[in-house]
């Protein structure tokens, strides 16, 4: 046989085969086509197909990373916002992902931003800042809801970043700082108030034990001696000053006085007393007289 027609044999098998030959890897599915229908789901691994007659399309089944970006949402109380957000999904049938759908990933994407303006459009700015959970739970589950016809499965959607107006952002710096004045306004008028009750509570005790102002006082003379002043000045309790003042006026007072002269009362006489006679002893002798 010519040597050329086996080489052109040769060649034309070597060319079947590498029409024939497919490689599904580990993460992919493959949609096998004949004559354009479906006729199977081929797993990884080698996979033979006839050339021209089959067709076969490979599936990522891997985790897909969809970024959403921003868009200019109005909210429900008119305040204009720009939300951006991410969505992770993944094909889980991959005859549906190809049948069901032409492109499926730009299909995610444009129901994804759709989702995202209808859902926040919902919402007022105050729950889109501080109710995200909610939030992507709702998108989430409005994806779900659309992508399951088409072999696809959502598996997470997290708002990115939320944009607001400058004004917005000034309105919202000031009312912080005013809560934040009105919360130290009513820490320090309980912090006063309490203080007041424990200065009530200790002027009691020091009332029921005098030596403990006293105590005080030489505490506060140790607080006073650390700076080393030439000159201290104690004060003195006022009350009791006040109280000792007034008795040593008073006995000053009493002092300055001259004394009262008493007048004499005249000696009123008195009746002479009768001698009552006794009887005399035995022995002879007179009696003691006794007085009446």
């Amino acid at each position: 046989m010519n040597p050329w027609v086996i080489a052109g044999i040769a060649a034309a098998v070597l060319l079947v085969l590498g029409l024939s030959i497919r490689i599904v890897k580990q993460y992919e599915k493959g949609v096998q086509f004949r004559l354009g229908r479906v006729i199977g789901v081929r797993e990884p691994g080698l996979r033979f197909i006839i050339p021209v007659v089959d067709v076969l399309r490979r599936i990522s089944l891997r985790i897909v990373t969809m970024p959403i970006q921003s868009q200019g949402i109005i909210t429900r109380d008119n305040v204009s916002v720009d939300v951006s957000a991410v969505a992770y999904f993944r094909v889980v049938d991959a005859v549906k992902s190809v049948v069901a759908i032409e492109n499926v990933h730009a299909a995610i994407n444009q129901i994804a931003q759709t989702t995202l303006r209808k859902v926040i459009g919902q919402h007022t700015l105050d729950e889109t800042l501080s109710e995200t959970d909610a939030i992507n739970s709702d998108i989430r589950r409005i994806l779900d809801d659309t992508t399951t016809e088409w072999g696809v499965d959502v598996t997470l959607v997290e708002l990115r970043d939320i944009q607001l107006p400058e004004a917005m952002k000034r309105a919202m710096a000031k009312e912080a700082e005013a809560e934040r004045e009105k919360r130290g306004k009513i820490i320090n008028a309980e912090g006063e108030a309490l203080a007041a009750t424990k200065l009530g509570e200790a002027s009691d005790t020091m009332m029921a034990h005098p030596l403990s102002l006293q105590l005080r006082n030489l505490q506060s003379l140790v607080e006073i001696a650390v700076d080393h002043n030439s000159t201290v000045v104690f004060p003195a309790p006022l009350m009791s000053t006040i109280g000792e003042l007034g008795s040593f006026l008073t006995r000053e007072a009493t002092a300055a006085k001259p004394p009262v002269q008493q007048p004499v009362e005249p000696a009123v006489p008195q009746p002479a007393e009768l001698a009552v006679p006794q009887p005399a002893e035995p022995n002879g002798k007179p009696a003691v007289p006794v007085g009446p």
